[in-house]
């Protein structure tokens, strides 16, 4: 079991990883290409004057048996630290194949332990059986606009990668618009957004379109 400390990048829930081979490439293809957006784009990466110098920013695929029970939903994510990597390989990736925010558990198998965001994923998985993938990113633009942006927002109190975040994403679906927009801002997680989506453009795109007005409201207001 590992709950660490709130610094960044650190696993805070209970794990059971088994060491296992990794996904095969050809599986990775369409998650691992908008990574390589995220990353080019800084919304992922590593930056030695933030954060205390950790790598942020994660992604996850949703993985069939579409129509399994709850917290058993398998989904593929990339591993914890590798948000400083330029390229990932099929060696960056694990399989998380139960995911429960009730019991602040994660079980997982691949090269590396699963990203500390583990259960921030699994719940949207959860809520919304169309959404297909994931991507958490850091991007002070767009967070700090948030309001002006009219993206919901979760609490102050719920911290990254835990069951309090995981609530607070349950209480956006059933009190804002956040499933028609595909994005939210953690509000006690500095500079953390999330999209998602049934496809991975959908959830990108969102990503994007939002950076592009958090850039125009910049200028308008400088």
């Amino acid at each position: 079991m590992e709950i660490m400390d709130r610094q960044e990048g650190l696993i805070r829930f209970q794990i059971r990883h088994k060491q296992a081979p990794p996904v095969l490439p050809a599986g990775l293809s369409e998650i691992n290409a908008w990574r390589q957006i995220l990353f080019l784009t800084r919304l992922i990466g590593r930056d030695t004057g933030r954060y205390a110098g950790a790598g942020y920013g994660n992604i996850s695929q949703r993985q069939g048996p579409f129509d399994a029970p709850k917290h058993r939903r398998r989904f593929i994510i990339s591993g914890t630290q590798t948000g400083g990597l330029a390229v990932l390989t099929e060696e960056h990736y694990t399989v998380v194949l139960e995911c429960n925010p009730y019991q602040n558990l994660v079980v997982s198998e691949g090269p590396l332990k699963p990203s500390s965001e583990s259960l921030t994923h699994g719940i949207l998985y959860d809520l919304d059986h169309r959404i297909r993938f994931v991507m958490h990113v850091h991007s002070p633009h767009i967070w700090r606009s948030a309001d002006a942006l009219k993206i919901a927002v979760t609490r102050k109190e719920a911290v990254f990668g835990t069951p309090e975040m995981a609530e607070e994403v349950r209480r956006l679906f059933e009190d804002t618009q956040v499933r028609t927009k595909y994005i939210f801002a953690m509000g006690g997680h500095e500079d953390g957004v999330v999209s998602f989506g049934r496809t991975a453009s959908e959830a990108g795109t969102a990503l994007l379109n939002y950076l592009a007005l958090s850039f125009q409201l910049l200028s308008l207001n400088s």
